[in-house]
């Protein structure tokens, strides 16, 4: 594993599935962890073993400099921001309405934008800053009923190939996971309901199993690491293989 001890990082959407998993995945390598989510309650069990914690929406207009100024106080610095917050509505395209497309783009795709270009100068003083942001398997497919999910994850491909071309030259690198069917609170709560949702993405996965939170942690941890320098503007699919199935 390794010493993220002189590392200090942002976790976006921390409170549960993902970002939990990551946020503590960092903290447990010696990492300064700032971890940031709408659930208070679940924050603070995080703070309790000893990360930094803003309950703060992502999407607000005075998000970015609120939680930078929640960086300068508690880690003085950054060297690693990773933006997973997200939700994930279903409905189909033709009754998707205005509120919720713009909900799901301002959630998942303009917060994660306006929060990097916030963060690019601290990233800059790092010398080695990382921007790791979370899309889906959805940003390279098309998913019924999920039509705004979609969008919004094929956007951060493109958001996060055009920022790694642009802040590269400053020593800033930034990549992208590709989460398959994970046990998320998204997810978890269809896999108990239906069992062939479940059954499905098990026979897809070539390794036959659902991911879990610590998969795509693990990923993460590694294009924050110093042994991904030379991996930028790249999607790493951690999917045990789904979308290699025809």
């Amino acid at each position: 594993m390794t010493d993220f001890s002189t590392y200090r990082v942002v976790v976006t959407g921390a409170a549960d599935g993902i970002g939990r998993a990551t946020a503590l995945a960092f903290h447990n390598a010696g990492a300064r962890v700032l971890a940031v989510d709408i659930n208070g309650d679940a924050l603070g069990t995080l703070e309790a073993i000893g990360l930094h914690t803003l309950i703060q929406d992502v999407s607000t207009d005075t998000a970015p400099a609120l939680i930078l100024d929640a960086v300068t106080t508690h880690m003085g610095g950054l060297d690693v921001l990773v933006n997973n917050a997200g939700i994930a509505p279903v409905a189909l395209l033709e009754q998707t309405d205005d509120e919720t497309w713009d909900r799901v783009m301002s959630v998942n795709l303009r917060s994660m934008f306006r929060l990097s270009r916030a963060a690019i100068p601290m990233l800059r003083e790092s010398g080695a800053g990382r921007i790791i942001n979370t899309a889906s398997v959805n940003a390279l497919l098309g998913n019924e009923a999920m039509g705004a999910y979609t969008a919004a994850k094929h956007g951060v491909a493109g958001f996060s190939k055009n920022l790694a071309i642009e802040v590269g030259c400053d020593g800033i690198t930034v990549n992208y996971v590709l989460p398959g069917a994970i046990v998320t609170g998204i997810t978890r709560e269809l896999i108990e309901l239906d069992a062939d949702f479940k059954a499905y993405w098990e026979n897809k996965s070539a390794v036959g199993r659902w991911g879990l939170p610590e998969d795509i942690a693990n990923a993460i941890l590694f294009l924050a690491s110093p042994n991904s320098s030379f991996i930028t503007g790249h999607g790493l699919a951690v999917d045990g293989g789904a979308i290699i199935r025809a």
